[in-house]
């Protein structure tokens, strides 16, 4: 059973998944995990403002990947694919993010469509989901970009509907628009009014309307649920398939956007490098599930620890 190494490189954070590959004779797989990591390394930092990557950040990155490196050939990994998204789509200077890739790990880092992100999402996310349940909306919040995925699972394989990416993410929106700490009214509702807008693209894109069951991914969802949850620290097992409802999402978001740096902190779900981001994520989470259910879509999120990196790996098969 050939073993694979998935790198997904983000605007905020690095992760890594060196899994085995079960593969049937109908060509679909199983995954079994060797090794989950996720470092935040804010490689977006800035961009949206300057339009390049802080050399701060390249060097994160590079640390960080030079780790992932050495476990995924301790782990006995046969493949590796990196692929970076919306950070890199953004910098002038992505070249030399290209360049330190290609030393540190020995093979070329893609720069994926924002379609083709959410394409590898949404077979991340379903696998472990009841085909009765489709369509389902995969909902994907990270540092610089958000997707909607619509889709059907049979079981076996994973087919896209439609699907969007825009560009707005938990780092852009903080940035952006929420300044102060604990962010002014103001500022929550300029932050409200611009992901409004900029999601307004991808439900003109993708009907949320057909879709049966909700389901969200990457990090920001996921500390909201260990929040809502109470947990008295992050358990993956614990936030994985769970789920929150329309009031859970207003309730803890409100929280989150009226306390300070400290107070977020101080909560021990909270990674150290989501800390001064995920008031903003939390804005994204609120918008967007109170248009779908206005539009007649799902009114609860379940939530997925499975992801892109599961896509990545999977897309390995071969």
């Amino acid at each position: 059973m050939p073993r694979v190494a998935a790198i997904d490189c983000g605007t905020n954070s690095i992760r890594l998944l060196v899994a085995e590959l079960t593969v049937r004779h109908d060509g679909t797989a199983d995954l079994r995990d060797l090794h989950r990591e996720m470092r935040i390394v804010r490689l977006g930092q800035g961009v949206d403002a300057t339009g390049r990557l802080a050399p701060e950040a390249l060097e994160r990155t590079r640390v960080a990947l030079a780790d992932y490196t050495v476990a995924a050939r301790r782990k006995g990994a046969e493949k590796v694919r990196m692929v970076a998204t919306s950070a890199t789509r953004d910098a002038s200077n992505r070249d030399d993010f290209f360049a330190m890739t290609r030393e540190v790990l020995g093979v070329e880092a893609e720069v994926i469509s924002g379609d083709e992100e959410a394409r590898l999402s949404f077979t991340g996310a379903v696998g472990e989901q009841d085909p009765d349940d489709g369509p389902f909306l995969v909902v994907d919040i990270g540092g610089g970009s958000t997707e909607l995925v619509l889709g059907t699972w049979d079981g076996q394989r994973a087919e896209v509907i439609s699907a969007r990416s825009v560009d707005i993410g938990c780092v852009r929106i903080t940035e952006r628009a929420l300044k102060s700490d604990p962010p002014a009214a103001e500022e929550i509702g300029t932050a409200t009014e611009i992901a409004a807008e900029v999601l307004a693209e991808a439900f003109a894109a993708v009907d949320v309307g057909k879709a049966r069951t909700l389901i969200g991914v990457a990090g920001t969802v996921t500390t909201l649920s260990a929040v809502a949850q109470e947990l008295p620290e992050y358990d993956s097992e614990r936030t994985h398939l769970s789920r929150l409802s329309r009031a859970d999402i207003t309730r803890v978001s409100e929280a989150l956007l009226s306390v300070d740096h400290a107070a977020r902190a101080a909560n021990p779900v909270i990674h150290p490098g989501r800390v001064d981001v995920i008031g903003g994520g939390a804005v994204i989470v609120n918008v967007l599930t109170e248009e779908l259910a206005r539009r007649g879509g799902p009114g609860e999120l379940v939530v997925s620890e499975h992801d892109i990196l599961d896509g990545i790996a999977l897309s390995l098969i071969g």
